[in-house]
């Protein structure tokens, strides 16, 4: 499937079509700043997925506002922005995910944190989504995972 797409770092005329495929996604809409975004495109130049290396005031950077298109999940799409992400940025990294999508990240190396071991952004993060309603959904929770290169 990577021949249907391609990967090209995010442009300024690129901001509302990222933010559009975030929300879509339902995903953490704050710090969507274009320039971090590496984008998965179609020949056409429709833009079916997206993701990004955040950084955040204690000094950890988290992989994040990684989205897909649904017509596109399961093809491959995260998988080559993920790879891309993690091969320009080789040190430690950070996630947020539900539940259910923990397995597909330990596939790239991160695993689970207990809240002691996070950066306090995270621990933040995950103390206040305890509070939200749409992290209680069927038993999913937010985790926070970490990537540490050997």
């Amino acid at each position: 499937m990577p021949d249907l797409f391609t990967l090209r770092p995010a442009t300024a005329d690129d901001a509302a079509a990222i933010r559009s495929l975030v929300w879509q996604a339902e995903i953490n809409p704050t710090g969507l700043k274009w320039p971090r975004f590496i984008l998965a495109v179609l020949p056409s130049n429709e833009i079916i997925g997206c993701g990004q290396i955040k950084p955040h005031a204690d000094g950890s950077q988290e992989l994040a506002s990684l989205a897909v298109l649904p017509a596109w999940q399961g093809k491959g799409v995260a998988r080559a922005l993920i790879t891309h992400l993690l091969a320009q940025h080789p040190g430690e990294l950070h996630l947020m995910c539900r539940s259910h999508l923990g397995p597909f990240y330990e596939k790239f190396g991160f695993r689970k944190l207990s809240e002691a071991d996070m950066p306090p952004y995270f621990r933040r993060i995950k103390r206040l989504t305890k509070l939200a309603e749409f992290v209680r959904q069927e038993g999913e929770i937010l985790l926070v995972m970490r990537r540490t290169p050997p």
